[in-house]
């Protein structure tokens, strides 16, 4: 099954950006729908982005629209969240998970479904 390692969090001030990157061990990864969660301390873990098999499907929260882009690129089996016009509450620890969706080309993650597979999670901090 497929492995997902997170990069790219840090800090950054408010009205900053950051882009983090999920990248996946396996050739098969082309079968694989990828969802961006995170974390806030005391809070639960909430879906923030989401992207279908071939990149034709995304979806965002609403607290994020307008502000953070997801894309993938299946030859470097890489999926990147463009985070634009960060404010604190955007902070937290960010996970990467996928979902094997075989063929299914209208699915998306934005919440969490059987058989996750999670990465170890990037801290991003956005200070006021």
């Amino acid at each position: 099954q497929v492995q997902v390692v997170e990069s790219g969090g840090g800090l950054v001030q408010a009205g900053g950006s950051l882009r983090l990157s999920c990248a996946a061990s396996e050739r098969s990864f082309s079968l694989y729908v990828i969802g961006w969660f995170r974390q806030a301390p005391g809070k639960e873990r909430e879906g923030v982005s989401c992207i279908g098999l071939s990149g034709g499907i995304t979806n965002n929260t609403d607290s994020v629209k307008g502000r953070f882009i997801i894309s993938r690129d299946n030859a470097k089996n890489t999926v990147d969240l463009q985070m634009n016009k960060l404010n604190p509450e955007d902070t937290g620890v960010y996970y990467c998970a996928a979902v094997w969706a075989g063929t299914d080309q209208s699915r998306c993650l934005l919440k969490p479904a059987p058989h996750i597979l999670w990465g170890q999670g990037t801290q991003v901090t956005v200070s006021s």
